[in-house]
């Protein structure tokens, strides 16, 4: 279809192939003037363990995450409030980390606080209860052993938070600082006071056990508000309660504003599964409308610059742990509804020029009916099985640190993979001037193909890449230039049998499930037209169809398949797409699925993801379908896990393009 702000013709690149296997030609040009092209690297920062609501104890999921699913960073979560549980100990002596944390006969992470260390070494209000907020299970406890694993490991390995909003339901945070120094010594100060001061489920008064804590934010007018033994917003009745609500708003984000002025490069603020809870309800604590997200963005966009795009419990009966009262009605693709839908809610926050970029995540709680070290799920899987989310960092030839970590999620150069579908991208937007002459003839195609093959972004003054901004003036031409491998191989899906939603009557393809092949990439792109007031609520008062929660110019602007991508030795293909004249600023993203268009109950003839509770319709007919699969009319459904691994997609983040004269773009660069 043609685009309504510019015109564009698909303009394949013809590929250099040397031997059976290279992508580029020439000389290493992935970087200029000796800058650090980055590598892409893979983690996980929203999860759970015994500390909050989770089945095993820290030591187990960091082993499970960083040596069995190999991610090169992890960042511990877990909700705010506490508990009575000593998530120190250890599920069995294979993963004691001793000295600090031996494995004890007879005690495992399911013992109390009181039943192990003792009440007397709790602190705050409820310590005679034997519970332990998790303020100071952050602080004493957790992240001295997370310091330890990751010395050990050599792999940034620290502690963020999942926390329970006021207002809202859930929000990622993480500060930084204090954390992993090198040669140790470090602390997690920072992160636990966040939590004492601004999650709704930390009813603690004591200002950190008596270390004197303020929450007050500097310049702030709710200063006034806070709470005079406390030093928090608390809420002294039902009609002044800052941990629900409007007023539970307010306070969110009071915690952004104390992230930006206190933290403003080392800490992040990324709303999780935002459509689960419905829509924001202004009397009690629910969901996320767009007017929150661009409170958070005006309020700290250093801190608050993006949201989950792709929930975790992907193998929940209930994909995503999404009801039929999630806005949306549940999940797309394993996608929230304000990511999948084209034109929604991200491409709204897109169509402002913000930057607001999506990740993933495992959101691991348990196996469901299954143990810990099975391979098959009714509800999590751990992570780096199933959800990855790639982030450019940039390091030079030091060790990969949170800091990197952070300020690559920030920059928005990052893309998130369900299944292993791909494992290798290099997007980016250049300038162009006449046309192509042959093999490689325009340089950065040389350059994206390396940047590909190391897993590494490139520099180059006539481009920019995910989350960057490429500046031109009125009427330029721009190339939008795609490379990607299909690892081809198994993925870690624990079945082998033909992916039941291929191989339905009218799709009629046999793949097994743990070989999942990409079908397809979307280029997706709408007009950048200018930030919105998130005060102006009379003209869409939060609703998910309303003018300002949507973007009319977003659309889809080409599919590449074998049909028109180049496909290389490797599982590489190489796709590109010319974009004639362009007069006005924009924005452009992919898309990736295994699912062609049209595959009932999955895609729609354009290749959109369908709600998944529709797909609990489509039989699995193999007999080693899993037992724990459900059976309607005598005939089992896919679910479960089994839903998650015949459904995987990839999305990357955007790409701007600035013209002179037009919107302008926030972007990097």
């Amino acid at each position: 279809m043609k685009h309504p702000f510019a015109l564009r013709e698909i303009s394949l690149a013809a590929a250099a192939v040397i031997g059976c296997t290279a992508l580029a030609v020439g000389t290493d040009v992935a970087t200029a003037a000796g800058k650090d092209p980055g590598k892409y690297v893979t983690g996980d920062f929203h999860n759970h363990t015994t500390c909050s609501d989770g089945q095993i104890s820290v030591q187990k999921l960091v082993n499970k995450s960083v040596d069995t699913y190999g991610l090169d960073w992890f960042v511990m979560a877990g909700h705010g409030g506490g508990g009575t549980r000593n998530c120190l100990l250890v599920d069995d002596a294979t993963v004691e980390t001793p000295p600090s944390n031996p494995f004890v006969p007879g005690q495992g992470p399911s013992t109390s606080w009181a039943d192990s260390i003792g009440i007397d070494k709790l602190k705050g209000d409820r310590a005679a209860q034997g519970y332990m907020f998790r303020w100071q299970s952050i602080q004493e406890f957790q992240y001295p052993v997370l310091e330890q694993m990751a010395a050990m490991k050599d792999k940034p390995i620290f502690i963020g938070l999942e926390s329970v909003v006021p207002g809202h339901e859930h929000t990622d945070i993480a500060i930084i600082d204090g954390q992993l120094p090198a040669g140790g010594g470090g602390n997690a100060t920072a992160m636990a006071q966040f939590e004492y001061c601004f999650d709704r489920a930390d009813n603690d008064t004591s200002r950190g056990g008596g270390q004197g804590w303020d929450c007050s934010v500097p310049g702030s007018a709710l200063n006034a508000e806070i709470d005079p033994t406390a030093r928090k917003l608390v809420g002294t009745n039902p009609l002044e309660n800052y941990n629900s609500g409007e007023l539970g708003h307010l306070k969110s984000l009071e915690g952004v504003k104390w992230k930006a002025a206190l933290f403003p490069n080392t800490s992040y603020h990324i709303p999780a599964h935002l459509e689960r809870a419905g829509a924001f309800n202004p009397t009690s604590s629910r969901g996320f409308n767009v007017e929150h997200l661009r409170d958070y963005n005006n309020a700290g966009p250093t801190v608050a610059f993006g949201m989950e795009g792709g929930p975790g419990h992907q193998a929940s009966g209930n994909r995503g742990g999404y009801g039929s009262g999630a806005i949306g009605g549940g999940t797309y693709g394993g996608m929230g509804f304000y990511t999948s839908q084209v034109g929604g809610v991200w491409d709204a926050m897109l169509g402002e020029g913000r930057n607001w970029f999506i990740y993933n995540n495992s959101d691991y709680h348990n196996r469901g009916s299954f143990g810990p070290d099975d391979a098959r799920s009714t509800n999590d899987q751990y992570p780096g099985e199933y959800n990855k989310t790639y982030v450019l960092a940039r390091t030079g030839n030091a060790k990969l640190t949170p800091q990197a970590i952070v300020d690559g999620m920030r920059s928005g150069n990052a893309y998130f993979v369900n299944g292993d579908l791909i494992d290798r991208m290099a997007f980016a937007v250049c300038t162009v001037n006449g046309k192509s002459q042959g093999k490689g003839s325009y340089p950065h195609e040389q350059q994206l193909a390396r940047a590909a093959e190391q897993g590494e972004g490139f520099f180059n003054p006539n481009c920019a890449q995910q989350g960057e901004k490429l500046v031109i003036k009125p009427g330029q031409d721009v190339m939008v230039s795609v490379i990607v491998r299909d690892p081809e191989g198994e993925n870690l899906s624990p079945y082998s049998f033909p992916n039941p939603s291929l191989i339905q009557p009218g799709v009629g393809i046999s793949q097994p499930l743990n070989r999942p092949v990409l079908d397809h990439v979307d280029l997706i792109g709408g007009e950048v037209t200018g930030y919105r007031d998130p005060a102006d609520r009379e003209a869409y008062a939060g609703l998910i169809n309303s003018k300002a929660a949507t973007n009319p110019s977003a659309a889809l602007m080409a599919t590449f398949n074998e049909a028109n991508w180049t496909a290389l030795p490797g599982g590489w293909k190489r796709m590109s797409y010319r974009i004639s004249g362009v007069q006005a600023s924009q924005y452009l993203r992919l898309r990736g699925s295994n699912l062609p268009p049209a595959v009932p109950f999955e895609t729609d003839s354009q290749g959109n993801p369908l709600l998944d509770p529709l797909a609990k319709a489509i039989p699995c007919a193999d007999a080693a379908c899993p037992a724990h699969m459900p059976v309607i009319d005598g005939q089992k459904r896919i679910s479960n896990d089994v839903m998650a691994w015949a459904d995987v997609w990839f999305y990357s983040n955007p790409v701007f393009i600035e013209v002179k004269g037009s919107t302008r773009v926030a972007g990097i660069k």
